[in-house]
This record gives C-alpha cells, structure tokens and sequence, in this order.
C-alpha cells in the first residue's frame, strides 16, 4: 500500500524522458520532486532502478543526476539495510526579504496567470471526465489527507491534491507544466507562514471544488478553483507588496 501510495505522489512528476536530453530532463524531474516536497526532508528517494525505469533513463545516468543533487546538499546518500538516497531537510522558512528576492527573480503575475488557467482547466475536464473508480478515490483521498495535515505538512499534501487533480485531466502535457509552474509557486509560498485561518478557508474550497468535480458539474470546479487561486494570488501580492 505504501509502495503505491509514492507511486501515486510521484506519477505527476516523473515520466520518461526525451532521447538526446536524459541528463538534463531527468535532473529537472527530480529537482522538481525536492521543491515540490513530495519527498519531504528526511525521507528517501524512490529506488534507484525504480527511478530509472519511470524516466527511462540508465542507472549510470541516474547516478550522474544523483551526484550532482549531492554536491548541491540537496540529497545524501547512506549505505547499509536501510540505505539509500535521502533528501535533506530544508531551513525554516526563509522570511520576507527572501521572498522578494525570489519574486524579483520569476515573473510572478505571470506564474499566477498560468496557475490559474491550468488549475481552472484540470478541475474543468476532470468534471467534465466523470472520475469513477480508482481515479475518484484517488481524489477523495488527496483531499482528506489534506484535512489531516499536521501544519508542517499541510503545503506537501496540498500540492499533491493540486498535482493529482491535473493528472486526473488526461492531459500529460496540462499536468507536467502544472508541476513546473507548482514549483515555482512553493518557492514563493515556502518564504511566507502558514496562516491557519487561510487555510481553514482553503480547506472549505479544497472540499467543494472535489465535490463538484465527482458531481461532473464542470462550471462549479472552474469557478471554485479560479476563486481559489486567486485567494493564493492576493495572499503572495499581500506579502510582496
């Protein structure tokens, strides 16, 4: 079970690569994973032959990516029965003046202009897809473990409900660009606190928007999930300004 909920976290993020460009598209991926936080700090990386076979990459290659995560003190590896390649844990958040570095660095309007309409996009043509089944579950289970959250896990569990919503959609294309733009976005989000009345309120729109999507009702998902980013938007333009 555990094996396949990391299957279902990662399924956004890691897929096979293009010929010619192995490196350098299996390093974004796993570059992606990290700033995602969908292996949290502390935790271990998939396998290596697992990570291989899912970007159909060689494992020499794999090792290449590895190495260099190291050198950056992104990740360590350990050896022994419960070795591996463990990610480190990041710094608190980083605070304000941080923020505004980081925002000078990215066109952060246009970041949120693109969350938007991929966001609003995914929750349309998941609604419009009917999810049953797995694919439901899959849903319903990304938004309670949301609701279960301790505070230092909220924003991982929220982006991979986030992330699992732009897989459901059908689009590969729709849900590898959602990753990078979600990246961008933590990057941002990761200088400022968790406020928990604005989460409380997110909490209550995660729960529509998923009820609209499995109810098929494809103008309630878009409406609430535009609604819903742009209370992210206000918030990050609150602490820029």
């Amino acid at each position: 079970m555990a094996e396949q909920d990391d299957a279902d976290r990662l399924t956004p993020v890691l897929r096979p690569v293009r010929a010619g460009n192995g490196f350098e598209e299996a390093l974004e991926q796993i570059l992606q994973l990290l700033r995602l936080g969908l292996v949290p700090g502390g935790e271990r990386l998939p396998a290596e032959r697992e990570l291989a076979e899912r970007m159909g990459i060689s494992r020499v290659t794999l090792r290449e990516v590895l190495k260099v995560l190291t050198e950056q003190g992104l990740v360590e590896s350990r050896r022994g029965r419960y070795g591996g390649t463990f990610v480190l844990r990041r710094p608190d958040a980083p605070g304000e003046d941080e923020l505004r570095r980081r925002g000078a660095d990215v066109d952060v309007e246009d970041t949120l202009r693109f969350r938007e309409v991929l966001e609003t996009g995914a929750a349309g043509l998941c609604a419009a897809h009917r999810l049953t089944g797995e694919d439901a579950a899959r849903l319903r289970t990304a938004l309670v473990s949301t609701h279960d959250a301790p505070l230092a896990e909220y924003r991982r569990r929220d982006t991979l409900l986030h992330l699992t919503l732009a897989e459901l959609s059908g689009s590969a294309t729709l849900a590898a660009q959602y990753a990078a733009v979600r990246a961008t976005l933590n990057d941002l989000l990761d200088c400022i606190p968790l406020l928990v009345r604005n989460l409380e309120h997110s909490q209550h729109q995660h729960t529509a928007l998923v009820d609209a999507v499995l109810d098929g009702d494809a103008d309630a998902a878009r409406e609430v999930m535009r609604e819903h980013c742009e209370g992210t938007a206000a918030l990050l333009r609150g602490f820029l300004a």
